[in-house]
């Protein structure tokens, strides 16, 4: 029997705050009544509506709702609407945005692709932040006496949008792959703020911004070119889908020609895609790794008779050299990034002549082919890699697969 598993204290602290923050803001504003309600229903509906067009995860891109999120945080900066001032406060940001995300939820869920519980909590505790970080100010006249209404209201408002991304950053990296140490997780949400996140960002303002000047009638005109950034993004995910499937299917070459066992390349890629976010690499290099690790073993097509296992670790190093550079030659072939057939040439060189992809492919390949010859227990096999830390495989690669390792129970590599 399976026991169920428990969010850490930090993630239940999240979802806790989001929770209470929500119950407080719906029953202020049911008590109280919502201000100016045409205001709320404008940007409730822009912000459901962004919330039902959301995406699916596209690899490296964090903000799958970018229309609904610049929505809310414009209703969160907004201060005056055609030349007056708004009235509406933090607490009915927050039951705007909350109610929104309900509401779009609904078909979203009965899909079963609705947002996670950790993401909405996300967005309403990063809208609030901004609105508590504005509103107030705004109110109490603070700041125009401060900042005025021209350059200096802008750079505060650019100044307030950097502190939300932060905000948010923190929050994701503290719900994110929580069995992985905090500051790898918030290494990887600061390198992917560099999507979509400053359209998301700047469109929110110049919304908030533009609505100040000419009202309401300035939100369909300035969603238009977030919705187009927003299409050309689902574009590139289904051509980075299709890729990504195209490369699947040539690493499965070698499973079905019976030269590698069933699964050997996704393991691999899997463990080696995450020993590369424990060293701390990009994105885009993390994507490279991943699909070099896939088609590691593409250059044992070449071989007569099959290795036994297809464990290319017991060949002679001349020959397992021979094969990296088949497999990186048919890479090249393929039309696929020659950044991956480089790491795939490299594979079996000795890791001072490496690059670091190359170096963890060769050390996670090793890992799962010792795995499967009779080397019982991981641990025995890591041992192994330990061994050859003199010229095959670096020191700091086996160390990092250690804990990647210790961290998922030391299990085999792709395995429960």
């Amino acid at each position: 029997m399976t026991r169920p598993v428990h969010p850490p204290p930090a993630v239940l602290a999240i979802r806790g705050a989001a929770l209470v923050l929500a119950v407080v803001a719906l029953a202020h504003t049911l008590w109280n009544g919502v201000v100016e309600p045409g205001h709320a229903l404008a940007f409730g509906v822009l912000v459901t509506v962004g919330e039902l067009a959301r995406w699916g995860a596209l690899p490296g891109e964090r903000e799958p709702a970018p229309l609904g999120a610049a929505g809310a945080l414009a209703y969160a900066l907004l201060g005056r609407s055609g030349g007056q001032d708004t009235a509406h406060g933090v607490l009915q940001v927050v039951t705007v945005v909350v109610a929104a995300q309900l509401l779009a939820s609904v078909p979203h869920v009965a899909r079963g692709s609705g947002p996670g519980a950790d993401q909405a909590a996300r967005r309403v505790l990063a809208v609030a932040f901004a609105a508590l970080c504005f509103q107030p100010l705004h109110h109490s006249g603070r700041s125009e006496r401060w900042f005025g209404e021209g350059p200096y209201f802008a750079l505060f408002l650019l100044v307030l949008l950097v502190l939300t991304s932060l905000c948010d950053v923190v929050l994701a990296a503290a719900t994110a792959g929580t069995s992985r140490p905090f500051g790898p997780r918030l290494r990887d949400e600061l390198r992917a703020l560099s999507g979509i996140g400053p359209a998301v960002g700047a469109t929110g303002a110049v919304m908030a911004l533009g609505v100040a000047v000419v009202g309401l009638w300035a939100l369909p005109v300035l969603c238009v070119p977030l919705l187009l950034t927003q299409v050309s993004f689902r574009r590139y995910a289904a051509v980075r889908t299709t890729y990504r499937q195209t490369i699947a299917s040539l690493a499965r070459s070698t499973e079905i020609a019976g030269y590698t066992p069933h699964g050997h390349a996704r393991r691999v890629a899997d463990l080696a895609t995450a020993v590369g976010r424990e060293l701390g690499l990009p994105g885009p290099e993390l994507t490279v790794l991943e699909y070099a690790a896939l088609m590691h073993d593409i250059g044992q097509l070449s071989l007569v008779d099959p290795v036994a296992d297809g464990a290319t670790t017991a060949l002679p190093a001349a020959e397992q050299r021979r094969i990296a550079l088949l497999g990186g030659a048919v890479v090249r072939l393929t039309g696929v990034d020659p950044a991956v057939a480089a790491v795939v040439e490299q594979q079996a060189d000795p890791y001072r002549d490496q690059q670091t992809s190359a170096r963890i492919v060769r050390a996670v390949n090793a890992y799962d082919d010792l795995c499967g010859e009779g080397v019982k227990g991981s641990l025995r096999a890591l041992e192994q890699l330990r061994l050859g830390t003199g010229h095959d495989y670096q020191p700091q690669v086996v160390e990092a697969l250690a804990r990647v390792l210790a961290r998922g129970g030391l299990t085999r590599a792709g395995t429960g």
